[in-house]
């Protein structure tokens, strides 16, 4: 079953506990490995607020821009059922669907607490290539942070973020960042209102056959392949 919050709560206690590093580094650059590795501690450039081309707020996806089928998925990163397709599904997703050119996975932001949202921020804060594996990062120890007690979440974050190349002064922006707190809020409603999304995770169909066709919950491979297919045609 989907997780049906829609609303977001003032989470303060959810916190993020950093895997070991060595496995988090595998996590966070893996499934990039064309792209050069980052470097500890560099910063990622902050784009100035309403700069032509702000890549914070920019599609992120997997896939070619020309593949016959187009999903977006609406996630918050607490949300375990979220977290249970990206470990799940997710990896056959990429493998046949996505890397094999029939499909492209379009990420959609739909935080369901504070914490979410400033997982969401920081990891839009980071370069592109680099946002996906920052979150199947956290969603892959989710079950370690997610509702951990006694623990700083921005702490936590921000130890995860260092993994993934950010400098604790861009860390320390990005989480000031209202503009793209405002910007990821404004998208989330918009979703709930063109989409009719109002929980996690949700899954909108676009091919030939299907047009917006509306999915919610965590689906096994075998399920998800055969909406790609309907939406293909």
């Amino acid at each position: 079953m989907p997780n049906s919050r829609r609303i977001l709560l003032g989470v303060g206690s959810a916190a993020v506990v950093a895997v070991g590093a060595g496995t988090a580094w595998r996590l966070l650059v893996g499934t990039a490995a064309t792209q050069p590795a980052p470097t500890p501690g560099a910063a990622p450039a902050i784009p100035a607020a309403g700069a032509t081309g702000d890549q914070r707020m920019t599609d992120r996806s997997l896939g070619k821009p020309d593949a016959p089928v187009t999903v977006t998925e609406f996630f918050s990163l607490t949300c375990p059922h979220c977290a249970a397709f990206s470990k799940e599904t997710m990896p056959q997703v990429q493998s046949d669907l996505i890397d094999a050119g029939k499909m492209r996975m379009v990420f959609g932001d739909f935080p369901l607490d504070q914490v979410a949202l400033t997982a969401a921020v920081i990891a839009r804060t980071l370069p592109p290539e680099r946002y996906w594996p920052f979150c199947e990062a956290l969603f892959a120890s989710q079950d370690r942070w997610a509702f951990a007690r006694g623990v700083n979440s921005t702490e936590e974050l921000a130890k995860m973020a260092a993994l993934a190349g950010m400098s604790r002064d861009a860390f320390d922006r990005a989480v000031a960042d209202k503009e793209l707190r405002d910007w990821i809020l404004k998208q989330q409603d918009e979703a709930s209102k063109m989409y009719s999304v109002d929980s996690t995770p949700t899954f909108i169909f676009n091919g030939p056959g299907q047009k917006n066709h509306h999915e919610s919950g965590s689906r096994p491979f075998a399920e998800f392949s055969k909406l790609v297919a309907a939406a293909a045609g």
